[in-house]
């Protein structure tokens, strides 16, 4: 019989750990530039495949593309929200409105030509030469001929080093807890292989019960049709493959657990094909001991495909 090591969240070594990630977390970034300050904040919950929603002020939409290519390089998995605001820094709360005078002066000098051209009376308004393009501006339309991309790009850095670290620390968590909850079945499945061979001879012992209670006291315990049930009995009790296999995806959570990528889908799979092997082996195995193990593997296999739903 294999050996199996049960592990236990206290006994879980955090370098095995250290890599898994929780699809939900949040991060917060700023930088103050000529004049204005960027905030990028984010926030990302579960979803099965990569997700980004990015929100931008009107005179930054030119953005969005590389603000998503950013957070698509960081995740892997799970839907983030991207909001990034542009407002006026606190040390130039004055620089708020900008008046082109130059260009007020040309403007003027042209609607009075032109109203001569036409023969229009009336005089040139000041509410006419404002309105007119590129005459007066805030710091936010200003902001449009700027290139605002370095600031963006160091405040969206700083809001996914915050997303990734939280999503790193809630990850070690789920690491910890999926582990325990592999080392309960790992012991369910030990109890099973002890139990496993002696379920022929439970049974032989059963069916001999059986047929002395039904009046047939004369059949040999080498009797051929005795020992022909048996062997049938024997082979679709079989549960050597299907504890190989579980053993097996044990492993690959194992080196899941050791992985630098995301693994979230990867432990999706692995939830289903435990619980392949799981519900064979209590079809097959008419045993109740067999049969109380087989619960307690549904039961944590339930738990652990819960908290794998939050893994990236």
């Amino acid at each position: 019989m294999l050996a199996l090591k049960i592990y236990s969240p206290a006994s879980v070594n955090s370098d095995i750990i250290g890599s898994m990630k929780s699809m939900t977390g949040c991060g917060r970034g700023e930088c103050a530039q000529d004049g204005f300050k960027v905030t990028v904040e984010l926030s990302s919950v579960n979803r099965k495949q990569a997700e980004v929603s990015v929100t931008l002020p009107r005179e930054m939409d030119m953005l969005e593309t590389p603000v998503r290519d950013a957070i698509n390089r960081h995740v892997a998995r799970g839907r983030v929200n991207a909001r990034v605001s542009l407002h006026a820094a606190e040390d130039k709360l004055s620089a708020r409105k900008h008046i082109n005078a130059a260009l007020a002066k040309d403007y003027a000098a042209e609607f009075a030509r032109l109203a001569k051209q036409l023969k229009i009376s009336g005089e040139v308004t000041l509410d006419q030469v404002l309105r007119a393009p590129g005459v007066f501006h805030t710091d936010e339309e200003l902001a449009e001929t700027e290139d605002l991309w370095p600031a963006v790009e160091k405040a969206l850095t700083q809001a996914l080093a915050a997303l990734v670290k939280m999503r790193e620390r809630e990850g070690a968590h789920l690491a910890k807890d999926l582990t325990a909850r592999v080392g309960v079945m790992r012991l369910a499945v030990e109890k099973i292989q002890k139990q496993a061979p002696h379920t022929a001879e439970n049974y032989r012992q059963n069916l001999v019960e059986r047929i002395k209670s039904a009046g047939l006291e004369n059949i040999a315990p080498d009797d051929e049709r005795l020992l022909k049930e048996i062997v049938l009995f024997a082979d679709r009790s079989d549960i050597s493959e299907e504890l190989t296999r579980l053993q097996s995806h044990f492993q690959q959570f194992a080196d899941c657990c050791k992985a630098k990528e995301p693994v979230g889908r990867t432990l999706d799979f692995l939830a289903q094909e435990m619980n392949r092997e799981i519900n064979t082996i209590g079809s097959k195995a008419n045993d109740a001991i067999i049969s109380r193990e087989v619960v307690t593997l549904k039961a944590e296999l339930e738990k652990f495909r819960e908290q794998a739903m939050n893994v990236e």
